[in-house]
C-alpha cells in the first residue's frame, strides 16, 4: 500500500480534535512540534497563557496565540523586588489580546493607573481582574476599567492603598454583574463606600474586606440586607469596628452564607453568634473567629449541634471556650467538620477533645497548640484515637489548611 500523509488525509477541524483529546499540557506542547501546520492550529486553540515577558515578546505571543482568553503575568512575593509588567507592556497586551476574560497582575507594583487606562479602553470582554498589590493604583486607574468593563464579575484590590469609596461608586455604576469583590487591607474604604457599591452591585457572592478598620457594623449591615440572596463569602478579618449588629443583620438576610471570617472582632459575643448559627446552619461551612474573646460555651455548642454542613472551624484564642461546648453535643450528631482549630482555649482539656473526636469521624487537620492540658503524650495516655487521615499539629510544625484565610 502506498503510504498515506496524515496532512493530506485529516482537515484542520479533525486535527484540532484530536489536540483536544489530548490530556497533558506536555502532550499538546510536543503536538506543535510536529511541522509548522500542527504548530499553527496548536498555538490558534490555545486559550490560557501564563508568561513573564517585555513588550517586543508580548507583541509575538499575541500574534501568535490569537484566541488568548486568560493570560497570568502574575508575579510570586519571592520576586518582589521585580517590577514586573509596566505600563508600556499594558499597552501591548490591550491592544494584541483582544479575547482577554481573564487577567492576573497579582503583584506587578510597575503599573499605574496610565497602564490600568488602555485595559479599561480596549479589553470590554474582561470579567476577571487581578491587581492586587500592585500599590501605585489609585481610583482613577480603577474608574478607567469600571468605565470600559462593564462585564467584570471578579475583581481584586487586595493592598492597593490608596483605594478609596470613589473606586466602589464607580463599579456600582458601570459593573453591575460583579460577583467577587477583594478589598483585603484597602483601609480607605469606609461605610459610605460599601453603601454606595451595593447600590448598583447586589449580586456580589464574595466579599473580601480583610483588614479595613474603617468597615464597621453600618456598613455589613447595608451589604447584608442589598445582597441577602446572593452572598456566599464574607471576610471581615481585624476590622475591629465590626460588632453584634453586623452579625444580627447577616443573621436575619443571609440565608445562604457559607463563609464568615470574622477573627480579631472582639466585640462580638454569643447572642448574635446564636442567632447566626440558627438561621444559616443549613448552608454554612466555614466559620473563622479567633480572638472574639467574648465567644464561650454556649454559642460554640449551638454551632456544632445545628450547623450540619460546617467543615471548618477556628475557635483559637477564644479563652472562654471549655470542655462544656463539646459534652452538649447529641447522641445521634456526627459532625462533617474537617478541619478543627482550638489553639490557645487554656481551659480545653483532653476530655473536651476525646468527645469531640467522638463524633467528628472525617476530621483531616486539628490544631491543638498552645493548650496546657492536651499534648501529645496526654492523648497517648488518655487511649485518644484520631482518625487516621487526621494531622494533630501539637507545636506548629505541620502547615495549616489555606480554608480559613
Amino acid at each position: 500500500m502506498s503510504s498515506v500523509c496524515v496532512n493530506q488525509a485529516l482537515t484542520d477541524d479533525e486535527l484540532r480534535w484530536v489536540l483536544t483529546r489530548l490530556d497533558s499540557d506536555k502532550d499538546k506542547e510536543v503536538f506543535g512540534l510536529v511541522c509548522k501546520r500542527w504548530l499553527h492550529l496548536q498555538s490558534t486553540d490555545r486559550k490560557k497563557l501564563a508568561a513573564r515577558a517585555g513588550p517586543h515578546m508580548l507583541r509575538r505571543l499575541a500574534s501568535r496565540f490569537t484566541q488568548i482568553v486568560e493570560l497570568d503575568l502574575s508575579q510570586s512575593i519571592s520576586r518582589s523586588f521585580y517590577p514586573g509588567v509596566t505600563d508600556s507592556d499594558l499597552v501591548v497586551i490591550a491592544e494584541g489580546f483582544k479575547c482577554l476574560r481573564v487577567l492576573n497582575l497579582h503583584n506587578c507594583k510597575g503599573i499605574t493607573d496610565t497602564g490600568l487606562a488602555s485595559i479599561g479602553r480596549c479589553l470590554s470582554l474582561l470579567q476577571f481582574l487581578d491587581v492586587s498589590y500592585c500599590r501605585k493604583l489609585s481610583d482613577k486607574g480603577l474608574s478607567a476599567v469600571a468605565e470600559g468593563c462593564h462585564d467584570l464579575r471578579t475583581l481584586h484590590l487586595a493592598g492597593c492603598r490608596f483605594i478609596t469609596d470613589e473606586t466602589l461608586k464607580s463599579l456600582a455604576e458601570r459593573c453591575r454583574t460583579l460577583e467577587a469583590l477583594g478589598l483585603q487591607g484597602c483601609t480607605n474604604i469606609t461605610d459610605s463606600g460599601l453603601a454606595e457599591l451595593v447600590k448598583g452591585c447586589r449580586k456580589i457572592k464574595t466579599l473580601d474586606i480583610n483588614k479595613c478598620s474603617n468597615v464597621g457594623d453600618a456598613g455589613v449591615s447595608v451589604v447584608a440586607e442589598a445582597c441577602a440572596s446572593s452572598l456566599k463569602t464574607l471576610k471581615l478579618l481585624d476590622c475591629y469596628k465590626v460588632g453584634n449588629e453586623s452579625i444580627s443583620s447577616l443573621a436575619q438576610f443571609c440565608k445562604n452564607l457559607e463563609t464568615l471570617i470574622i477573627g480579631g472582632c472582639r466585640d462580638i459575643s454569643d447572642e448574635s453568634i446564636i442567632l447566626l448559627a440558627d438561621s444559616c446552619k443549613d448552608s454554612l461551612k466555614n466559620l473563622r473567629m479567633d480572638w472574639c474573646l467574648n465567644i464561650s460555651d454556649s454559642s460554640l455548642s449551638c454551632i456544632l449541634n445545628q450547623c450540619k454542613n460546617l467543615e471548618a472551624l477556628d475557635v483559637g484564642c477564644c479563652e472562654e471556650v471549655t470542655d462544656i461546648a463539646f459534652q452538649d453535643l447529641g447522641s445521634d450528631n456526627v459532625l462533617g467538620l474537617k478541619v478543627l482549630k482550638v489553639s490557645n482555649c487554656p481551659k480545653i482539656t483532653v476530655t473536651g477533645i476525646g468527645k469531640l473526636l467522638e463524633k467528628c469521624i472525617s476530621l483531616e487537620y486539628l490544631d491543638v497548640r498552645s493548650l496546657p492540658h492536651v499534648t501529645q503524650v496526654r492523648c497517648s495516655e488518655a487511649g485518644l484515637e484520631f482518625p487516621k487521615s487526621c494531622k494533630v499539629n501539637f507545636s506548629g510544625s505541620l502547615t495549616e489548611p489555606d480554608v480559613l484565610l
